[in-house]
């Protein structure tokens, strides 16, 4: 059999503050029924200390990954950050974290991928794997999404939250872990969903940081149609491609982005409403920290040999589906958060 990447644990981390729709009700002209009905969201988590970006929280999540699956810091090969928010536009996010927990006989590098960044970088680590190059491979999602948001604009500030997740790839020759992957780019979304400055197209300049381009922006009736068809459509091709039909799949993983997309993911596929996972309630949508946040969730509903699917949508446009079949039981391991 051939050797696969396997995830052998995972661990997620939110900041405590909690950014509920009461309170975005004194920033912005919106209330709780407003934001619920549209996107699904009661409350998210934000990284309030000025002084902590998004690494801080990768940390977190990793360095109770690594406790968790009993890995020694300079047992790790490789770690892969997915973020568009990292804390400076270089040196990237992963070597940051590795210097700060003692990650000191690897590399790392940043994926960014927007919502879509956990998974392409998912995929990427298990190549490392599978080609036996590595043994022990970090992939972490992490995003502080409040950096970017412009909280005068309420069709963007009730969406986002922050949060990372991280999980460990480890080699594997009884078929548990990536089976397979459709990933897929259209660089023309890149008119629909993005922030307009601060690359070298647009540097900061005191103008554009009046303008306030330097936030995220959406066209949201644009990126949900095309947020709907690519993923279900990934979805359909992965499994088409593994004789495998939705009735096959214990679980759903798609990209918390609104409760609206998620239900139709959920929809297309058949699966009964308490088998897509979602958290988008409580989080928010953290961009690339969204599904090993809901697999830390669930992990104690997973059990070994569960083929689940995750599947996710982001800025580019990105987006894509990965075919995972689940290494342990969670029950076991999964702890109380």
């Amino acid at each position: 059999m051939r050797r696969t990447a396997a995830i052998t644990g995972v661990y997620g981390y939110v900041p405590e503050y909690r950014l509920t729709n009461q309170e975005l009700e004194k920033m912005v002209d919106t209330n709780d029924e407003w934001i619920t009905t549209r996107t699904g969201i009661k409350e998210r988590r934000i990284l309030k200390d000025p002084t902590k970006g998004s690494s801080y929280m990768a940390v977190q999540a990793v360095e109770a990954l690594l406790k968790k699956t009993g890995t020694k810091p300079e047992e790790v090969d490789l770690l892969i950050c997915a973020t568009v928010t990292p804390d400076m536009t270089f040196p990237d996010n992963a070597n940051t974290i590795c210097d700060i927990i003692g990650i000191n006989n690897a590399f790392g590098f940043d994926i960014n991928a927007a919502c879509s960044g956990f998974l392409f970088a998912l995929v990427t680590g298990s190549k490392y794997v599978e080609s036996g190059m590595y043994k022990k491979v970090v992939v972490v999602g992490s995003d502080k999404m409040s950096s970017i948001v412009d909280y005068t604009d309420r069709a963007t500030c009730i969406i986002f939250g922050d949060g990372a997740g991280a999980v460990l790839l480890e080699p594997n020759e009884e078929g548990y872990g990536v089976i397979d992957a459709k990933l897929r780019g259209d660089g023309s979304g890149r008119h629909f969903l993005h922030k307009k400055a601060g690359g070298s197209l647009n540097p900061a300049t005191v103008e554009n940081v009046i303008a306030r381009e330097h936030y995220a922006w959406q066209d949201g009736k644009v990126v949900f149609k095309y947020a709907v068809n690519g993923m279900t459509s990934t979805m359909k091709e992965v499994l088409e491609r593994n004789n495998m039909a939705p009735a096959d799949l214990a679980w759903i993983v798609p990209h918390q982005a609104n409760q609206r997309i998620i239900s139709a993911v959920g929809e297309y596929s058949g699966m009964p409403e308490e088998k897509v996972m979602c958290n988008i309630a409580k989080y928010g949508n953290t961009t690339a920290g969204t599904l090993p946040l809901c697999l830390w969730d669930y992990e104690s509903q997973l059990k070994k040999g569960d083929y689940i699917m995750l599947t996710a949508f982001g800025g580019g446009f990105t987006w894509g589906s990965v075919l995972v079949r689940w290494a342990y039981d969670g029950a076991e391991r999964a702890e109380k958060h």
